[in-house]
């Protein structure tokens, strides 16, 4: 069996402007050590500590899975020469003309994922990483969306980037930012969910759903602000759960020529 270890939490907490971007950054170990979705700069020293913490640095990663391409998720790749980088062929293809409403992917990423990195294996559905680890292909939030699922001593794991964002998500079948198709993602949202014993959201804590429908965090909530003092004018806490947001001009998306 192999393990799911948390290497930094993701979170959905946003502000009002504009995104904090922390998505999970997850560690399966079994005969290898694989990381899924490496996070971007502003979590950089953050991800270095906790694989620090661990004894291990980036040389010491056999293969980063990146769930999707989108900014948050993909912007410290540089720091794994070594590993192996597996992503699905449409998510690669997509970077390299993004629709002009993606705000999620930048004109840059395409050049981040060059054609000339010798380090990206494109990977699709039932692609082996090692003995009972395996992806999925989970598109909707954007064309080429993976999930890992793993064999654990608590049942399959799935870690699944924003395919299912939080926990919320996965009670209204909602993804609540979709880039490629509403259909497809509640569609991988459902698969997700009948799969899963233990799911790690993309920015949300790992949860299971119990038998009477509702979310059991595995972990606790913790978040520290920094520099803020709550008595300042004009600080404010909003808890509303945002709406769901369907890019403009979705339905003109189209992945360019292979």
């Amino acid at each position: 069996m192999v393990t799911v270890d948390v290497l930094l939490d993701g979170h959905r907490i946003r502000t009002g402007n504009g995104m904090l971007g922390f998505c999970s950054l997850l560690l399966i170990e079994g005969r290898g050590r694989t990381l899924v979705d490496v996070g971007h700069v502003g979590r950089r020293n953050a991800l270095l500590e906790a694989l620090a913490g661990r004894g291990l640095g980036p040389a010491d990663i056999d293969a980063v899975v990146l769930s999707h391409a989108h900014w948050d998720h993909s912007q410290n790749l540089d720091l794994f020469d070594s590993a192996s980088i597996l992503m699905h062929p449409d998510e690669r293809r997509y970077a390299r003309a993004p629709h002009r409403n993606d705000w999620a992917t930048p004109a840059w990423t395409g050049a981040m994922l060059s054609n000339e990195d010798p380090r990206i294996v494109e990977v699709d559905e039932g692609y082996e990483i090692e003995p009972g680890v395996r992806i999925l292909f989970t598109p909707g939030h954007s064309p080429g969306s993976i999930s890992v699922a793993a064999d654990t001593d608590d049942g399959t794991a799935v870690i699944t980037g924003d395919v299912l964002h939080y926990s919320a998500a996965a009670l209204t079948r909602k993804n609540p930012l979709v880039f490629w198709n509403d259909e497809q993602a509640t569609q991988s949202i459902d698969r997700v969910v009948s799969l899963a014993d233990v799911i790690y959201p993309g920015h949300d804590r790992p949860f299971r759903i119990t038998v009477g429908g509702e979310i059991d965090y595995l972990r606790p909530f913790e978040f520290t602000l920094v520099n803020v003092d709550p008595a300042d004018p004009g600080f404010s806490i909003d808890q509303a759960v945002p709406a769901v947001w369907v890019m403009p001009g979705i339905e003109e998306q189209r992945l360019p020529p292979a």
